[in-house]
């Protein structure tokens, strides 16, 4: 399974965990589809949704196991 890291786009998070579309709804990332979804890092979206980064990847590392 591949590696999420704060440099991972979300798109490629949503392609490698699909079942974390959840959490990132629950945190108010809820266009996962747009534009900004596709080129966004993980650390970009956590910055402009007011989200801790560290949190979050660990977080998402329970669907990478």
């Amino acid at each position: 399974m591949s590696q999420i890291t704060k440099d991972t786009i979300i798109a490629d998070i949503l392609s490698i965990a699909p079942d974390s579309a959840p959490l990132f709804r629950s945190i108010g990332m809820n266009c996962l589809g747009c534009a900004m979804a596709s080129g966004e890092t993980l650390e970009q979206a956590c910055s402009a949704h007011g989200v801790d980064v560290d949190d979050l990847l660990s977080k998402l590392t329970e669907f990478t196991k």
